[in-house]
């Protein structure tokens, strides 16, 4: 794991920067918003069995943008992605090529790529209802649907609407629903809360923990970060006061995210990126890869970390495709202004 200060993290990136502009034949240049600490471990062992030389410019955001201003002079061969908005993002803007590939076909099931191959999923996180231990009885909400029960008015915590993690969730609902019964939804949900959406996914088990609400909705990697966080042991707490409930198992399953990779349009190192590519959803680097973040490996059979394994195990996700519920998110982001659930 890497533990750089602020200051040298600025300075290997100008390095990396003047580096990922050398067209070497054995390279392939990475445009980052996953996080080295996750990655680099990968990507050291990719080489060491390929030969392969990476070169990364890390950035919480803005490289989509970067991209598609380089245009056909950009260096990257490759975007990793946090989520999946970023993803549609290169995907609508024509920053993306198609890769065809048996192995990643065998390795990402269907729903978490691109039909046409222009993205990849890496790993998944599961859409939560985290629910007070205290507060809330064992088996007394299993379903998104029921987030608008009278019962828990004032009790329900959330980030923003226009996140896009909410848009996603939010998005699937329409998939499932449709645009009516989605916006009624919302209008509970909206009803139910109990603050104005605020924070990050943590901030809402915080409130639980203090009473604030007794439901939010959150990504399932939170947990592991919190319930590990050694440097911050409050956060530990806030964690024991959840229990983790995996919506909708008796029916389409849990809404799921992914972080994945696309190929850009003009990649220089083609080959070398889809060897990466395919490297990427291999058995070892998906366990590596997921275990460090707390996340699923998206290939099937793949080991989980045994944190998730003792605290999560075997659940039903949502098969619907993303692409389904990406076409979605323009709708709800819509819908969001138009109930104000932010206000």
């Amino acid at each position: 794991m890497f533990t750089r200060s602020l200051f040298q993290k600025a300075i290997a990136t100008v390095g990396l920067i003047g580096a990922i502009g050398a067209n070497a034949a054995e390279q392939v240049n990475i445009y980052s918003y996953r996080q080295p600490f996750l990655i680099e471990p990968i990507l050291q062992e990719f080489t060491e069995k390929t030969g392969i030389e990476t070169k990364v410019v890390y950035a919480s955001k803005g490289l989509n943008e970067r991209l598609q201003r380089e245009g056909r002079n950009s260096p990257a061969d490759l975007v990793l992605t946090s989520n999946t908005s970023s993803l549609m993002d290169l995907l609508n803007k024509q920053l993306t090529q198609p890769v065809s590939s048996e192995i990643l076909e065998d390795n990402i099931p269907a729903q978490f790529r691109d039909k046409a191959g222009n993205w990849f999923g890496l790993t998944t996180r599961a859409r939560l209802i985290y629910a007070s231990k205290d507060r809330v009885k064992p088996g007394e909400i299993t379903r998104y649907e029921e987030l608008v029960d009278p019962k828990w008015k004032g009790r329900i915590c959330t980030r923003s609407g226009k996140h896009p993690y909410t848009l996603s969730l939010i998005a699937s609902m329409i998939a499932h629903h449709g645009e009516a019964e989605t916006k009624e939804w919302l209008q509970g949900v909206k009803a139910n809360l109990a603050r104005k959406p605020q924070g990050n996914d943590r901030a809402q088990v915080k409130a639980i923990s203090e009473g604030v609400c007794d439901l939010s909705l959150g990504n399932s990697y939170y947990f592991g970060k919190m319930i590990t966080n050694k440097e911050q042991p409050e956060q530990v707490d806030w964690a024991k006061s959840v229990n983790l409930i995996f919506p909708n198992q008796k029916d389409r399953g849990t809404h799921m995210f992914i972080s994945g990779a696309a190929l850009t349009k003009h990649a220089p190192n083609r080959e070398n990126a889809v060897k990466l590519l395919e490297f990427l959803s291999g058995a070892d680097a998906q366990y590596a890869y997921a275990e460090k973040n707390f996340e699923f490996p998206v290939r099937p059979g793949t080991a989980r970390s045994e944190l998730i394994k003792e605290y999560m195990g075997e659940f039903k996700e949502d098969d619907l495709s993303l692409t389904e519920i990406g076409s979605y998110v323009p709708a709800a982001s819509r819908m969001v202004d138009e109930v104000r659930f932010d206000f």
